[in-house]
């Protein structure tokens, strides 16, 4: 019976022997004014898929006066294999925020950033 319940719980242990990279695009702020653009890369977890890399943020909006500012951070993403939902944690600018979200055409919610600021964020990965 134990070597039942560890074949069955092997594919969970183990971890990808190729790194696994996604593509990551979305959309923050009421108007979705800022551009998010990420390349994660699997790294390895043994409950859910864990994804992390550089991010850009790049402001999109119309009040641009000398073309479009770019913030760079780092994106760390949790989905669990039981559900569609995900956790999201960016840090840009020293600035940490974080994302529950669930899918639905995108993965959608509101951000929750330092002093309990909540901007709106949609992603896709690809």
């Amino acid at each position: 019976m134990r070597a039942l319940g560890l074949f069955i719980l092997l594919p969970f242990l183990a971890t990808p022997a190729a790194a696994q990279s996604r593509d990551v695009l979305g959309y923050a702020g009421v108007l979705g004014e800022w551009e998010l653009t990420a390349t994660v890369t699997a790294t390895g977890a043994w409950w859910g898929k864990q994804f992390s890399g550089p991010l850009t943020l790049k402001h999109v909006g119309l009040c641009t006066q000398e073309g479009p500012e770019e913030k760079a951070g780092e994106i760390h993403l949790q989905v669990s294999p039981f559900s569609s939902r995900l956790r999201a944690t960016l840090s840009v600018a020293g600035e940490a925020c974080t994302l529950n979200a669930d899918l639905s055409d995108a993965y959608k919610g509101v951000m929750t950033c330092a002093g309990g600021r909540a901007v709106p964020l949609t992603l896709w990965l690809k």
